[in-house]
């Protein structure tokens, strides 16, 4: 998902098809005569994400209402609950014998009521609270490079041909990338070292540099405090593997339960963040850690093909770690509390699952390929998500506008009247959209109504880290906070896309205010801590640039 910035621009693409001149002449009605020769027409599609008000799918709206418990059937443990408080009131009250009350019976039942309320309490959906996360950023300018380095490395590898040269340089330039972003070594050396070697050393930079803070912030014990660990990598995939490496370097219990996640793409992060949820409700007392992240050593393309060039000029190097908990102590330390998660799958359609598909090119060399039409298969995972996600979050008044219109279109058959699209605006404070490419933003801004405002979080993360996969949801997260602009009670939305292809969506609610930072770190330890785990602590005074990307 993450390099269709340039592959998506908003050039139309241009298919021809044959037709004899009789088809053609009479609108494909007339019968071919022999010998014509053929005649061609243009079929003119553009590359952008659909227009949502054109069409709703109810069957995503049925889903997000049965997600947000209307109308939902009671369960049967209220069934059960109601039925007992019934028969006791009934006892109580009994019309065929007023004055004569079974104290006895309607105590009994009484107390089976409360018993299975008790029951339900206890096993009630448990709070998940993000109690910390922190970001990766290298020392200094170790790593750093800037779009006429990487352009002047890729052209001194010899490994391009002048037309991938011309392509990569044309798309660097259109990225929304800024001069700071951040390669591992094993690819800016000269040769390139591409080796296992490498690529594991990039990884514990980024997972360790993230984990260290983490821990550092929030006084957590990894050998002895976490008991859920959660890794998610696409492309580099190690034996042991990366949630081992994490294991192995923090000396963790041996009983701690342990995940790696990997091909999942870059929406793996929420996915890994769902799945924390569930373990935290079935593991009370628990403390998980989520790590996400993406390597590239192993996974940079050095063909010619354009469809797996895109990856090099947009994928840089980055990754995230959050700690989440659902013990009812951590909820006054904690920054969010988890509200929701929706996740979107389209990958039963053979055209959804192909858009993002790593590959070998004609020369044997492998890559991740990008399809023309990911643009259009996005657009449609990201409808089926918000259409789903908005019975759960939308304020009542944008639910009823939006069920008038289709009252209006599918019962009245006003066919005319364009679909309501709720404002989203009003039930989020922050966006967070995956930082997948600057064309990528502009069509989400575009199809969901939003502003500048809302969008400033993703595009300088873009600017200032580049596409980090699936981490750079916290980078924007990140941002916000280290502006200053995150109050108590504001709700905020990530969204991602990967590979398969998923779309899912993340909603939390700040429980604290989180103040701003700065390159003048507070006073004492503790805020110094809270500080490293932000990456824009030395840049955040110069965003957005002037320019604004």
């Amino acid at each position: 998902m993450a390099s269709t910035a340039a592959v998506m621009e908003r050039e139309r693409l241009t298919a021809e098809m044959a037709f004899p001149p009789a088809v053609v002449a009479a609108g494909g009605g007339a019968s071919c005569k022999p010998g014509a020769e053929p005649r061609s027409i243009v079929i003119k599609i553009r590359r952008r994400l659909p227009d949502f008000a054109r069409s709703v799918n109810l069957k995503y709206v049925k889903l997000g209402l049965l997600s947000a418990g209307f109308p939902m059937p009671p369960s049967p443990s209220w069934v059960v609950m109601f039925a007992l408080a019934a028969a006791a009131a009934y006892g109580l009250f009994d019309v065929a014998a007023l004055y004569a009350v079974d104290l006895v019976g309607c105590a009994a039942w009484l107390c089976a009521a409360a018993l299975l309320v008790a029951v339900w309490y206890a096993r009630r959906p448990r709070p998940v609270y993000l109690v910390e996360f922190a970001c990766y950023k290298p020392d200094g300018d170790e790593h750093e490079i800037s779009k006429d380095g990487f352009l002047e490395m890729t052209e001194s590898t010899g490994f391009f041909n002048g037309e991938a040269v011309a392509f990569q340089t044309k798309i660097t330039r259109r990225s929304g990338l800024g001069d700071r972003t951040y390669l591992p070594p094993g690819i800016q050396a000269r040769p390139p070292r591409l080796s296992m070697a490498e690529a594991r050393a990039e990884a514990e930079a980024v997972m360790f540099g993230c984990l260290d803070k983490l821990f550092a912030a929030t006084g957590v014990d990894p050998s002895r405090d976490v008991g859920i660990l959660i890794v998610n990598c696409s492309l580099f995939n190690p034996t042991p593997s990366l949630a081992s490496m994490v294991v192995n370097r923090y000396r963790m219990r041996e009983d701690v339960k342990s995940f790696n996640l990997g091909g999942m793409g870059c929406s793996a992060g929420l996915i890994a963040v769902d799945l924390a949820r569930d373990l935290l409700q079935a593991n009370a007392g628990a403390l998980a850690v989520v790590v996400s992240t993406e390597n590239i050593t192993l996974n940079w393309y050095f063909g010619n093909d354009r469809s797996m060039l895109l990856s090099n000029c947009i994928f840089r190097m980055g990754g995230a770690a959050a700690l989440l908990s659902s013990r009812g102590g951590d909820a006054r330390r904690a920054k969010y509390r988890l509200l929701h998660t929706v996740r979107t799958h389209k990958g039963a359609a053979d055209g959804c699952f192909g858009s993002v598909y790593q590959r070998e090119d004609e020369r044997g060399r492998v890559g991740v390929s990008l399809a023309r039409e990911l643009m259009a298969v996005a657009g449609d995972a990201l409808k089926t998500n918000i259409t789903t996600l908005g019975p759960l979050v939308l304020p009542l008044a944008e639910q009823l506008k939006f069920l008038r219109s289709l009252v209006l279109r599918r019962v009245l058959r006003r066919g005319a009247r364009r679909p309501y699209i709720p404002d989203f605006r009003r039930a989020f404070e922050h966006f967070c959209v995956h930082a997948g490419g600057r064309a990528v933003l502009e069509e989400v801004q575009r199809s969901l109504g939003l502003g500048d405002g809302d969008m400033e979080a993703s595009k300088c993360a873009l600017h200032r880290f580049g596409n980090t996969s699936s981490s750079s949801l916290w980078y924007e997260l990140a941002y916000a906070e280290a502006k200053g602009r995150v109050r108590r009670g504001h709700r905020v939305w990530q969204i991602g896309f990967g590979s398969g292809f998923k779309c899912n969506s993340a909603v939390w609610r700040a429980l604290r205010d989180v103040p701003p930072v700065s390159s003048g770190a507070g006073d004492g330890e503790e805020e110094r801590r809270r500080v490293s785990c932000n990456p824009w602590v030395d840049s955040v005074e110069s965003y957005p640039p002037k320019a604004y990307i």
